[in-house]
């Protein structure tokens, strides 16, 4: 198997701490903590309140209004830390580069409140309502 040479040119952020890689480093440095209350959902029937949830994001940035219904959130911010990175990096992907870049994705998980509304819409409403 031949070795191939990764370089990484451009990090990306979107994080607890701060919504780009430089907002967040900073955070880091800082000492700040991303955890606070959540907002996302009702937290009264659960024991934890608190989680390092991503602030102050506006998806609108990098989609269209009509577009946002169809993909989740992590979605969002992943194509966000792509912007970021590449931006970083200053790298223009032309004709001559295009199959040779890649971008490399951490997200811990994501898709539940997709998941879940789509669940609801077919216990409601049957296998044509998703």
């Amino acid at each position: 198997m031949e070795k191939r040479r990764v370089v990484v040119t451009g990090v990306g952020l979107v994080t607890a701490l701060g919504v780009g890689t430089e907002e967040t480093w900073e955070g880091l440095c800082a000492g700040r903590s991303g955890v606070a209350a959540i907002t996302r959902f009702d937290t009264t029937q659960f024991p934890t309140r608190i989680a390092a949830e991503v602030k102050d994001f506006d998806p609108l940035r990098w989609f269209d209004k009509k577009d946002l219904k169809k993909m989740d959130n992590f979605i969002h911010y992943a194509v966000a830390a792509s912007d970021f990175a590449l931006k970083q990096a200053g790298l223009v992907i032309d004709e001559a580069i295009a199959e040779r870049v890649g971008v490399f994705i951490g997200s811990g998980i994501g898709g539940f409140n997709i998941i879940e509304r789509e669940h609801r819409a077919l216990l409601e409403g049957g296998p044509r309502k998703i």
